[in-house]
């Protein structure tokens, strides 16, 4: 399973992001899907997860309310909305596949498959 997420960039503390990752594996729908995040120097840090068929959503504390993960089997992708972003939210975005696709898994452990990343900048 290859990942690629794309959608990062630089924005000022309010702003939003929606950020994509497009899987190319044809048994997509059997996959959990999940949202990491890392700054250097620190432990990579969930952010949110999905099952299969997109019913059940997990969330860090940290971005409930204000994150949105969903997916589109049709298209073999998973998305982040981030709203109302502050610079604590600045890292390096991960998306991430397991083939526990309840949702329900949200150690970095759990995930076999990892994209490589995209840089997601909040200035105050």
């Amino acid at each position: 399973v290859q990942l690629q997420a794309s959608g990062g960039g630089l924005v000022q503390a309010g702003s939003s992001l929606r950020l994509s990752c497009v899987a190319d594996v044809s048994t997509f729908w059997r996959l959990g899907l999940g949202w990491f995040r890392q700054i250097p120097g620190k432990e990579r840090e969930f952010v949110a997860a999905i099952s299969g068929n997109g019913e059940t959503t997990d969330y860090a504390d940290s971005v409930k309310g204000r994150f949105a993960i969903s997916r589109d089997n049709a298209k073999e992708s998973v998305y982040l909305q981030m709203n109302d972003l502050n610079p604590d939210d600045t890292a390096i975005y991960y998306c991430a596949a397991s083939w526990d696709f309840t949702g329900r898994i949200t150690r970095s452990m759990d995930f076999r498959f990892w994209g490589p990343g995209t840089l997601v900048t909040v200035s105050s």
